[in-house]
């Protein structure tokens, strides 16, 4: 494991008389020294997002119930790998940015769960590193992915819906979210700032032209929703530079494993799973996966 900052100290008294006379000083100056260089070597991880952070219905759940955070997600796999000395894993299903800074209102197949606290609260002057994935549920992608369900090869598209009138409102939505994320990546700098920040995206979901009935949504409208997937990312990307955050890209190494793959192959799960996990969400490889490119990024 690395350590972003750790420091070493050291004194070198002027003079023997005068280190022979200070003896007990210099002593408790070194231990003070060191015991400074082991709390700044202490690392910290704070991980902060949605349901693609939280890995719902993997097991085993930790937290809030509905909050449907994984022992196995990727803040875990990544805190065992780098041996962090304490991860705070605070990631939600339903998050969005606001939920960053406000109680998140929870609930499970219809029922009232209470709320979570702001993300936010698990943030601290001693963080070293965060982790960041928001913004897919203020755009709404995955209601939109559910809408765009087609049974009928000849029924008309999702795309055409979303677009008429020549406004793409998806697209609209996921520009919306750039703003949101730079207030979201300047409170994090606020509240930790001596931490690393680094700010993932979202997979491939399907493939260019889908796979239509395996999954059941027609070629025109699998390339509109991955086409604004991608868009998301761009906006994540943008932002992440432009406010201090490392961006990771977990679309590309994710070719070859989106929801039209073999269940052993695919990382995401499509609308009817067949692995443990959400519809639409990250399996447990998927989660593994993102671990280590976020690692491999970082190190």
């Amino acid at each position: 494991m690395k350590s972003w900052y750790r420091q070493g100290f050291w004194r070198l008294g002027k003079g023997v008389l005068a280190a022979a006379a200070l003896l007990g000083l210099v002593a408790g100056t070194g231990a003070a020294s060191a015991s400074a260089a082991s709390a700044q070597a202490r690392q910290v991880y704070v991980a902060l997002g949605d349901s693609m952070a939280s890995g719902p219905l993997i097991p085993n759940i930790t937290g809030p119930v509905a909050c449907g955070r994984s022992t196995n997600n990727y803040a875990h796999e990544l805190a065992a790998s780098l041996g962090v000395d304490e991860l705070r894993d605070v990631t939600c299903s339903g998050a969005d940015t606001k939920d960053m800074t406000q109680p998140q209102s929870l609930s499970l197949l219809g029922v009232d769960m209470g709320t979570a606290p702001p993300q936010f609260d698990a943030l601290s002057a001693d963080t070293t590193l965060v982790t960041l994935t928001i913004g897919g549920n203020d755009a709404g992608l995955v209601g939109i992915a559910e809408d765009c369900v087609q049974l009928n090869p000849f029924g008309a598209t999702c795309k055409s819906r979303y677009t008429a009138g020549g406004v793409d409102q998806v697209a609209a939505r996921v520009d919306s979210v750039g703003p949101r994320l730079a207030a979201v990546l300047d409170g994090i700098h606020a509240k930790s700032p001596n931490a690393r920040v680094v700010v993932t995206g979202y997979g491939l979901y399907i493939k260019p032209g889908g796979c239509w009935p395996v999954q059941p949504v027609l070629p025109t409208d699998a390339d509109y929703l991955q086409a604004n997937v991608d868009r998301l990312n761009s906006v994540i990307a943008t932002q992440s530079a432009a406010h201090g955050a490392e961006y990771v890209d977990v679309r590309t190494p994710s070719a070859g494993h989106d929801i039209c793959r073999s269940a052993s192959a695919r990382w995401i799960e499509g609308f009817v799973p067949t692995n443990l996990a959400a519809p639409l969400h990250p399996n447990q490889r998927g989660e593994e996966n993102y671990a280590l490119i976020i690692e491999d990024a970082i190190t």
